[in-house]
């Protein structure tokens, strides 16, 4: 006899109880972006004019968008974008506030210190958790120059994560990724751990992490489940990502 059980779970899920949230920004010709990036291109090969379809060509780095980080991004001979294991899509989500910070500060590092005042509230955060960092910096799309906030010097100047931070997420509390709304682990004036230190450690944990997220202030600090997924492109060290997440309706 067959068991139905996941398919009742799933139409439970899918219930008033629970809501559904998307994670991930939309991009196209005029996505914010890193610098070191054109600009997503695209023509069309196939149009109904000519054809029973039509048929899209785009041409964008892998990470652009909401996007997912492999660890051979940075480790020569790590995990590329096919070698991530469909267990690795799904995790408890844990989201750490500092948006009140980041805008007093925009080049806030989440330190360790947030990390256990967000314990003291939530509890421990689980072994194998997604912990991302909500600065609310995605609310600035799609604008470019905002989203770069560039200082007077030239310099980005965005938020991330202290890499003792990191240190201990990964080595104290055995968490399973990492995610963030800037473009970039590290924040760009934080020239202690220029170039990309903190994301480097992340990578060469054999983790990954998605950057450019979005909503997550539309997701409860703790309690909730996030999808991570993203096509099995081979030999890619990253790629654009669709990420979401389940949680109690309010």
């Amino acid at each position: 006899m067959s068991d139905y059980s996941l398919w009742n779970t799933l139409k439970e899920l899918k219930s008033s109880k629970y809501k559904w949230v998307d994670l991930t920004h939309e991009f196209g010709e005029d996505t914010p972006r890193w610098p070191g990036f054109e600009p997503m291109k695209y023509k069309v090969l196939f149009d109904f004019d000519n054809a029973p379809m039509k048929v899209l060509e785009y041409t964008f780095p892998g990470q652009y968008g909401t996007h997912v980080d492999v660890p051979g991004h940075f480790v020569k001979g790590g995990r590329l974008v096919e070698d991530i294991d469909v267990l690795e899509f799904a995790y408890p989500l844990c989201v750490i506030d500092a948006h009140e910070k980041v805008e007093e500060n925009p080049a806030y590092a989440l330190t360790v210190d947030d990390v256990l005042e967000f314990e003291a509230k939530y509890g421990q955060i689980p072994e194998g958790a997604f912990v991302a960092m909500r600065s609310d910096w995605s609310k600035r799309w799609p604008d470019q120059k905002n989203s770069m906030n560039c200082t007077e010097s030239g310099c980005s100047c965005y938020p991330g994560w202290e890499i003792e931070t990191l240190k201990f997420l990964f080595e104290e509390r055995k968490i399973g990724a990492v995610g963030h709304e800037a473009f970039d682990t590290d924040p760009p004036t934080l020239e202690c751990q220029a170039p990309f230190k903190g994301e480097d450690y992340v990578l060469r944990q054999d983790k990954f992490q998605i950057e450019v997220m979005t909503n997550l202030d539309k997701v409860p600090p703790a309690g909730a489940i996030i999808f991570c997924t993203f096509p099995k492109i081979k030999n890619s060290t990253g790629f654009p990502a669709r990420c979401f997440a389940i949680c109690p309706a309010e």
